[in-house]
């Protein structure tokens, strides 16, 4: 009873809130450079080349390590270190999506396209401060609530960005929605006005050379070079198997597979969303029970599981139930293993350098997204569906095999703190 009572405190607190509402901020640009301007592309007559193009506006998301440490260094006159930083972001987030608004793409789409550059080179930088806000205002015990509530935050934003958009699509001009979605992110603005800010616990670098460099010093000194590196493979690999899927999952839904409509597609999707919000609320939960070692563990081998109901879906051929059980099997153990993965990620940082380390850490893992699933199509065609999927689900084991090395299952008391143990007291199924 007091452990619930605990863990509803945590939920309901004010910072937790906060993180809800900021997570909606940042997740709001992401579709409304992505595949909602798309689809306004697309009713425009745009052709489809110049779509793909388009696809070259999210760069920033992958670079954004590059100036993550300016967030560390200077510090605006107002609000404090970080939320100073996140209502400069938001506010220019606001003025940018509306000046989208303005555009007329049918007429050209080269401003459009510096205007979207701009949009996206802003939303990195807000998800760089808000997840250097997240790692420095949530206390351990704190960490797998918080990061599943600003998760859930994200997701709605991407539902409202790409669902309720297309819908206003229906019954208004396309400008119309875009300046509708920049007056959201007056909740973004509005939740940093109310959230606390983050006490400083740790120096932050006294030079940009500083905030350049001793974020890595410090990193290697605190983990040892041999299970520093140990951890930069780890993060790299752990979500490899879900990555693997995910980049073929439609094709083998639709006419690469088994030969599914659209239509037949719609409403499984939708309630796989729902599936990933359900899983990133129990997997907070569950972190602030058990701890992120623990976690990191279970939900590596569930989201295994996830995708061996992809293999059971190849293996059985078109059937509608079981497509729907693989879709929302897999995107509850996505959303599970997701928030343990973003725990661990902010376990790793130290405050004075939270926004430059959790930047870089979080590159390596979309590195891992984008670079090395690349050929996933590929090995699908040259093994047939069936084995692909079984081989996913393989995928998983090399992560797992790493975890003994910096975040065993029954820690051993240590001299120095290392990434995601728990205290002795905090050992909630008692096991040393």
């Amino acid at each position: 009873m007091k452990d619930n009572s605990s863990l509803l405190k945590i939920f309901s607190s004010r910072k937790t809130i906060a993180l809800l509402f900021l997570g909606f901020s940042s997740g709001l640009p992401f579709y409304l450079t992505g595949q909602t301007l798309q689809a306004w592309l697309t009713k425009e007559g745009i052709s489809l080349g110049a779509i793909g193009l388009f696809s070259l506006v999210k760069l920033p998301y992958s670079l954004k390590f590059l100036w993550s440490p300016l967030v560390d260094r200077y510090v605006p006159p107002f609000l404090g270190r970080r939320r100073g930083w996140l209502v400069i972001t938001q506010v220019a987030l606001l003025l940018m999506i509306a000046l989208m608004a303005s555009q007329r793409p049918s007429q050209g789409v080269q401003v459009l396209a510096v205007i979207a550059f701009i949009v996206t080179f802003l939303s990195a930088s807000q998800d760089i401060v808000v997840d250097a806000y997240r790692t420095d205002v949530l206390e351990a015990t704190e960490r797998g609530p918080g990061t599943s509530v600003y998760l859930i935050g994200y997701r709605v934003a991407i539902l409202t960005t790409f669902s309720l958009a297309l819908f206003l699509a229906s019954i208004m001009p396309w400008q119309g929605v875009y300046l509708f979605m920049s007056l959201l992110m007056l909740v973004g603005v509005v939740s940093t006005l109310l959230a606390p800010e983050p006490p400083l616990r740790d120096h932050p670098p006294q030079s940009l050379y500083g905030a350049v460099t001793l974020p890595f010093i410090d990193f290697f000194q605190r983990h040892g070079s041999v299970q520093a590196i140990l951890i930069l493979l780890f993060i790299m690999i752990y979500k490899l198997g879900d990555s693997l899927l995910k980049n073929v999952s439609i094709p083998f839904l639709l006419a690469k597979g088994l030969h599914f409509t659209e239509q037949d597609l719609a409403l499984p999707n939708a309630l796989g969303i729902f599936a990933v919000i359900v899983g990133t609320s129990v997997g907070g939960a569950v972190i602030a029970k058990i701890g992120i070692n623990r976690s990191l563990w279970i939900f590596a081998i569930l989201q295994a599981v996830g995708n061996l109901s992809y293999f059971a879906l190849a293996v059985v051929g078109k059937n509608f139930p079981l497509m729907v059980l693989a879709i929302n099997i897999e995107n509850l153990c996505y959303g599970l293993e997701s928030v343990a993965f973003v725990v661990f990620l902010m376990s790793l940082c130290t405050q004075g350098f939270s926004a430059t380390q959790f930047a870089l850490l979080s590159s390596l893992q979309a590195f891992s997204r984008d670079i090395l699933t690349a050929p996933a199509g590929a090995w699908a065609e040259a093994t047939g569906w069936s084995w692909f999927f079984l081989l996913t689900a393989i995928a998983a084991l090399p992560g797992l095999l790493l975890l003994p090395m910096f975040a065993p299952w029954n820690p051993q008391p240590a001299g120095i703190p290392r990434p995601g143990l728990d205290d002795e007291e905090q050992d909630l199924w008692g096991k040393k």
